[in-house]
This record gives C-alpha cells, structure tokens and sequence, in this order.
C-alpha cells in the first residue's frame, strides 16, 4: 500500500504519537481533526489535516480520498456504536481502506459490556484487514484526565481498589500502530499492549511522591463518588459509565496482565511508569 494513511483522534494523546511515528517513518499521513483550529502544529510532513466527524458523514469524503489505511479510535464522548462509529467502518469498507488498525481495550474479550467489543465486532465483519491493539491503561491519562486531582490536590482519584494495572505510554503505542501501519504482516492480528510492570495505584502515587518531591496520595473514591465528581465536571454520562467499567475490570485483578508484544515489536523494553513521570514532572507542577 502507498496511499495516505489516516489517523483519527490526532489531536488525543494516542493520535499525537501516532502521527509522530508516521512522519519519522516517512509515511503520507492525514490527520483527521474535529475543529482544525486544533490541528497538531509543527509536525512536518503531515499530508494535510481534514475535518472529520463521526457523527457528520459529509466530512467522510474529504477525509477518505486517496486513503488506504486507518487508525481508528473511539472517542471518548461515543457510546452508541451502532449510530456512531458503524457509519465509519462501512465507508471505509467502500471507499478504499484495505487495512484498519483500531484503537481498543485490553481485556475486552472478556468484557463485552464495553464499546470496543462492539467495535471489533463490526471490524470483523468488515471485510476489511484489521488489526487490534488492545492497550493496558495509559499513563497519559494522568497528565490529562486526572491532572486536576493530581495538580489541584495531590490525590490520583480514581476507583480502582488495590488491583494493579500494567500502565503503557501512549508513545509506545503511537510506535507500535505506526509499525503496523507500515509494515506487512499485522492483519488479523489483535496485540496486548502493556507496560513491562503491574503497579497498584498507590505504587504509582509513590513512584510519583519520589520524582515529584511532594506527597502524592492514591484516596480510591467509591464508584458512586467518582461519578459524581466527572459528572459537575462536564463529562458525559456514558463516557463516564465506560470509564468506571474500566476501573472495575482493574478492581477485579483483570489489568493486572503484562503482555510481552511490546517489547517484541519494538526490540526494546517499554517505558516505565517512573521515566513517564520524569518526562512529564513540569505538567504535574502546581
């Protein structure tokens, strides 16, 4: 394949590196953006960046033509698979796209209540090549969805008990999908990508006390508490069920998994959770 690829949610913490890899790589890729005003600035050798919305099928023609691949991710706010992300998938099944690699969710054979199982599904039956990554918890989320609690009260506030989650730096996803997107062999194909090591979140809050060099608690809110704090923050009532879903599988032990697919893609190690700390400590700055 010599087309463009496609790569939704560039502006999200996964699309970012992505479309890095791609371009390092020499790849043609299109950055698919919900306002251009938020276009990813100064990546050098992007094609181009195009509206894209999933709810909008007027903005699938600009964003598909000349397109032969695509990473696909679900954005946040999307809950109703049906009506929002099959559109998708039957456009690009018609118009070019001879591989998707999707953006989904550890353990999500085995938690189908989840939108990534639908999602695969609808892949599946696709006609179209696919391939999975099934990614762990990512340590970005830190730095973006929970940097209030952390910055505003030194707290990580989330609902996971003592279940351990083997945490993955979106650059080593962005690394691995561009791989995929670029080189044969990954089509039908579904990878687990974790870190290299399962940590509590009271390990993370410690790992975090250390290298930011002020006390950093882990306060494991109750579902019900963590609810209602996202909710006064503006987040959708379904994006907020899927997240708790996801903690839930954490509390259960499910997360717990380290998967070696990384490491082998890569020929390398994954990031640790205390580099990723390291790398990011001026965003966690009060």
């Amino acid at each position: 394949m010599s087309g463009v690829i496609l790569v939704t949610g560039a502006t999200g913490n996964v699309g970012r590196e992505v479309l890095r890899e791609l371009i390092a790589r020499g790849a043609a890729a299109r950055a698919a953006v919900y306002n251009l005003a938020d276009a990813p600035q100064g990546a050098g050798g992007v094609a181009e960046a195009v509206r894209f919305d999933f709810r909008d099928p007027t903005t699938f023609p600009a964003a598909f033509a000349g397109a032969d691949r695509l990473f696909l991710m679900r954005p946040p706010a999307i809950s109703n698979v049906k009506r929002d992300m099959q559109p998708v998938i039957d456009y690009a099944a018609r118009h070019g796209i001879g591989h998707i690699v999707f953006l989904s969710l550890i353990g999500v054979e085995r938690n189908p209540i989840v939108p990534h199982a639908k999602i695969e599904k609808l892949l599946r039956q696709s006609g179209v090549a696919w391939t999975m990554l099934r990614c762990g918890f990512f340590m970005q989320n830190l730095d973006t969805t929970h940097w209030a609690d952390l910055v505003e009260a030194d707290d990580i506030f989330v609902p996971a008990g003592g279940g351990r989650t083997a945490f993955i730096d979106a650059r080593d996803i962005g690394a691995v999908a561009a791989r995929v997107l670029t080189e044969p062999g990954h089509a039908h194909k579904a990878y687990n990508l974790t870190g290299g090591e399962a940590l509590s979140y009271g390990e993370v809050a410690a790992i975090m006390t250390e290298e930011l060099g002020r006390p950093i608690t882990y306060s494991d809110p109750s579902p019900l508490a963590f609810a209602r704090r996202f909710r006064r923050r503006g987040y959708p009532g379904g994006m907020v069920n899927v997240m708790l879903g996801i903690y839930l599988t954490t509390r259960l032990g499910m997360a717990a998994g380290i998967s070696p697919d990384v490491a082998r893609l890569l020929g390398r190690p994954p990031i640790t959770m205390r580099q990723y700390v390291r790398d990011y400590a001026a965003t966690f700055q009060k």
